[in-house]
């Protein structure tokens, strides 16, 4: 479904991403884990069109959409959870899910209820405004909004960030029953514990350069990831 060939992000004046390549199938979730500094959220940036690469190519769904702008790139399908959430705060919860729909122009009642079904909390606080709500609740405000644009491919930017651990089980749960009604995922996440129990296939990215490629499960029994990304 996204293929990357040989990418390359200069970002905050530095090579950021060094040419990595990557294949994300469809129906599948593919995590990238890697320390801070690795690259990890400039490669979504770029798929985004956020940032420009300086070189290489991104393909959706066969489409090159390299250096498209990021409306073009969610009409087509895409969408991005946002590291630490970004909900808006002075919106309720149902305002911000409809902000998640801004280029849709048909009925939102299905997706909302969609939304409500897999996260009944919202639908408790559908009239609260978003920045009372919990850590836990934003970030599944910050799933479901995403998911109103009705998206193939899914990307998530630290999930788990700043979540308790029985949250956190919950977020992934989740995020693999969205997968099972047929969203594809690629998840960024430095957690690499619950990341590679979730992931059909995972990458690691050390210092902008993809060093490790396997399945999920079989990088979490890997004796050079346990010791630096396990502890």
């Amino acid at each position: 479904m996204l293929k990357i060939e040989n990418l390359r992000v200069n970002f905050g004046g530095i090579e950021a991403v060094k040419g990595i390549s990557l294949d994300v199938p469809e129906r599948e979730i593919v995590t990238l884990i890697g320390a801070n500094g690795a690259g990890k959220s400039t490669t979504l940036r770029a798929i985004t069109g956020v940032v420009k690469p300086a070189s290489g190519r991104i393909f959706f769904m066969d489409e090159d959409i390299t250096g498209m702008p990021p409306d073009g790139i969610v009409a087509r399908g895409i969408t991005l959870v946002p590291e630490g959430r970004r909900v808006f705060p002075d919106l309720t919860v149902l305002e911000n899910l409809k902000v998640g729909a801004y280029l849709r122009k048909d009925n939102l009642g299905k997706d909302i209820e969609w939304v409500y079904d897999l996260f009944p909390q919202l639908k408790d606080r559908s009239w609260q405004a978003a920045g009372t709500l919990s850590g836990g609740e934003q970030q599944m405000l910050a799933v479901g909004r995403a998911l109103m644009s009705r998206p193939k491919l899914m990307m998530m930017d630290e999930p788990s960030l700043g979540l308790a651990p029985l949250i956190v089980k919950g977020i992934f749960d989740i995020i693999k029953e969205i997968n099972r009604q047929g969203v594809t995922i690629l998840l960024i996440e430095q957690n690499a514990n619950v990341a590679l129990q979730t992931a059909n296939t995972a990458y690691v990215l050390e210092t902008g350069i993809i060093s490790m490629k396997g399945a999920g499960r079989e990088l979490l029994n890997n004796e050079a990831v346990k010791k630096a990304y396990l502890g």
